[in-house]
């Protein structure tokens, strides 16, 4: 009995010490991620921060991810969230909540600079759901499309949902193109930690039923001229929300590894070179994607065992 005792106590042994190697050999491959980070940032002009956060495991990633960065345009996932988290209290018969179907006409007050879709509707005739405004913000960020439904929800709803999430540093503190708030101090902010872990609150259902989740990411998949999917293949599935203002370049979403997914924000600013900083956050996206990718598809010793 002592033998065969000892003998469960050995392959236990040699089964925790198979685990252990493992971890170290993935450790290694997140130390290469670092390293490539690190590298791409040496040849940044301007300050950039990084959160990766592994939706399967929760393990997360941080590279200057507690900064506060300006979100330009990324700061309206917060906008969208607060949307479906309204339409979640709409369903549960909370009063003064916003409806993915309500109705809105579209004013010619509305109308804000960078507004690709809603500048070439009519005024005074055009009627939208707030969903159709949402799909305006996804597709072409469209800022009068964003506005609307800011006011609509109302700013202080919005970084009230935040202040539930315990995302005290994602602030929004003005609408789109509002030059003389941004003058006065009042600029959009979040870390890119705090941001992956909105995306984590939305991926795991935290705000609204599954079903709403699965609609507002299928949303934030729609095809768009953004920095993360740029070098990713082009069958994935990608749910982001990408900003730029001069000096300002942000991209955040959940990137859909089968089997794997991940959340990642990458904020930059003081960009000298807005099209270089794209580039740099396009890099560090086909990094993490290539460990993910990696570990989806391969055994515990590091045998793939399907195609990348």
């Amino acid at each position: 009995m002592k033998k065969f005792a000892a003998l469960l106590l050995t392959i236990a042994s040699l089964a925790y010490a198979a685990d252990d190697s493992a971890a170290r050999k993935q450790e290694l491959l997140w130390q290469k991620l670092e390293h490539g980070v690190e590298t791409l940032d040496s040849g940044l002009d301007g300050v950039m921060g990084v959160a990766i956060l592994d939706l399967t495991t929760g393990r997360e990633w941080m590279y200057h991810a507690n900064e506060v960065f300006p979100t330009a345009s990324t700061i309206k996932l917060a906008v969208l969230t607060e949307l479906y988290h309204q339409q979640e209290l709409s369903l549960q018969g909370k009063t003064g909540a916003a409806k993915l179907t309500d109705m809105y006409t579209v004013r010619k007050e509305d109308l804000a600079p960078d507004s690709a879709i809603l500048d070439n509707l009519t005024p005074g005739v055009t009627v939208l759901t707030n969903r159709d405004l949402a799909a305006a913000v996804v597709a072409v960020s469209d800022n009068s499309a964003s506005n609307i439904l800011t006011n609509r929800l109302g700013m202080a709803r919005i970084n009230t949902m935040l202040d539930g999430l315990n995302l005290k540093q994602t602030r929004m503190r003005r609408l789109m193109m509002d030059l003389e708030a941004a003058k006065q101090g009042r600029e959009n902010v979040a870390t890119p930690h705090e941001l992956v872990l909105l995306l984590q609150a939305i991926y795991q259902n935290k705000l609204f039923r599954p079903e709403l989740t699965q609609d507002l990411l299928n949303l934030l998949s729609t095809p768009k001229s953004s920095s993360i999917p740029r070098l990713l293949p082009e069958d994935l599935k990608i749910a982001n929300k990408p900003g730029e203002l001069f000096g300002v370049r942000c991209d955040a979403g959940i990137v859909f590894v089968p089997k794997h997914p991940f959340a990642i924000a990458i904020m930059t600013t003081y960009d000298r070179d807005g099209r270089a900083a794209e580039q740099t956050i396009s890099q560090v996206a086909l990094l993490a994607w290539r460990l993910f990718d990696t570990l989806s598809v391969s055994s515990e010793y590091g045998r793939a065992m399907a195609a990348h």
